[in-house]
């Protein structure tokens, strides 16, 4: 009997575990996050076509220079240096990108913060008032 009430409780540990695990892949955050990922994703190839299909070619166009350069050493290898400085300038857009989206949505958050602020000192006045009367009829007995 005993055997018995242990595998009832490791079965419903089980199903419990499944609930969890299934609340919290539902849960916004989960979903959210995974769309960051594939927007993410989606935006880093903008970014690195941009680099490569307009910034390469004006770097090399102003300066004659070549940013897909490279160098050769020992036993035919190359370092690839342009390639490495072109993922600096990606790093960058996408740097100056995702700072300028989270400051305009932290200016949101704040927006929105004031707003509630405003509000709860609205309440706060309304019952400061009820109770100044209330002192007062207080005062007069």
């Amino acid at each position: 009997m005993a055997k018995m009430d242990k595998i009832k409780d490791v079965a419903g540990k089980g199903k419990g575990f499944v609930e969890e695990f299934k609340a919290f892949v539902l849960k916004g955050n989960v979903m959210d996050m995974a769309v960051g990922v594939i927007i993410g994703t989606a935006f880093a190839s903008i970014v690195t076509a941009l680099t490569d299909d307009f910034i390469n070619p004006l770097i090399n166009g102003i300066g004659g220079a070549e940013v897909a350069g490279q160098i050769k050493i020992y036993g035919g290898q190359y370092l690839n240096w342009g390639h490495f400085v072109t993922s600096i300038i990606n790093f960058l857009i996408m740097a100056f990108v995702l700072f300028i989206m989270l400051k305009f949505v932290n200016g949101l958050l704040a927006l929105g913060k004031k707003k509630e602020e405003e509000k709860e000192e609205a309440k706060k006045s309304a019952e400061l008032e009820v109770l100044e009367q209330i002192l007062a009829e207080v005062k007069k007995k």
